[in-house]
Order: structure tokens, then sequence, then C-alpha cells
């Protein structure tokens, strides 16, 4: 992305003010397999520890793996690395989510595929209000 990219758009990654702040007060605590970088606040006293991510790329909230979800939100305070499971044989890797998109889920007789459907057949009997 270009200079006047970073300064001015935020839905792509960090902006470049964010990024200055995020490197005077923050502390890198770690990077995903994407490549989204997660962050912490320096100690204060007093202060609660804050956590964000600066994403890798566009900014969509599943692009974040559940073991760093658990640390940001506080679910633990350990980093994930101490947290992961062994990865099992007939996990999929991540998909990212295409609501919106050319490439999303479309069920038949949704309207962008034509609305049409197979007409209800079987036991199924219309309900009719009787006097």
């Amino acid at each position: 992305m270009s200079f006047l990219g970073k300064i001015f758009t935020w839905w792509d990654g960090a902006t470049i003010g964010t990024l200055l702040w995020s490197s005077r007060n923050g502390e890198h605590v770690g990077t995903d397999a994407q490549g989204n970088k997660y962050y912490r606040s320096r100690p204060k006293d007093g202060q609660r520890e804050r956590r964000w991510v600066i994403y890798n790329g566009i900014n969509d909230a599943s692009r974040v793996p559940s073991e760093w979800h658990g640390w940001l939100h506080g679910s633990y305070d350990e980093l994930p690395e101490s947290h992961l499971a062994p990865s099992r044989i007939w996990e999929a890797d991540y998909t990212p989510n295409a609501t919106g998109t050319g490439a999303a889920y479309l069920p038949a007789g949704a309207l962008q595929r034509g609305g049409k459907r197979a007409r209800a057949t079987g036991d199924y009997e219309a309900w009719t209000p009787e006097a």
C-alpha cells in the first residue's frame, strides 16, 4: 500500500497514526500464521492492560484465530502458544468470510439464483384454519 494510503485508510491494515501509537504505547507480543500482529499496553500504575490486533491486510474480525481471540478478550493471561492444543488431521485451514462477495453461499431458492426451489413434496400439508 502506498504511503498516502496508509495515512488515510483504516480498512486495509493500520494507519500511520495507529502504527506510531502502537510502537510508542504498546508491546508487540506475537504474530499469528496470517501475519496479524498482537499488542498489549505497557504496564502503568493502576491501569488495566489493553490488548489489540493490527491486521495484515483487510480488517476482518473473523481473521483472528481462536487462541488469539481468547487472549485478546482476557480469557487467559499467558500468550496463546501455551494454550494451543495439537492440531488434528480433520481440522480445516482458515477460509475468509465470503458474505457479500461473489463467493458467498447461496442456497436453492435464493433470489440471486433465480428464486426458484423444488416444490414441497411428501408428508407436507399446508395448514388451513378451520371455522
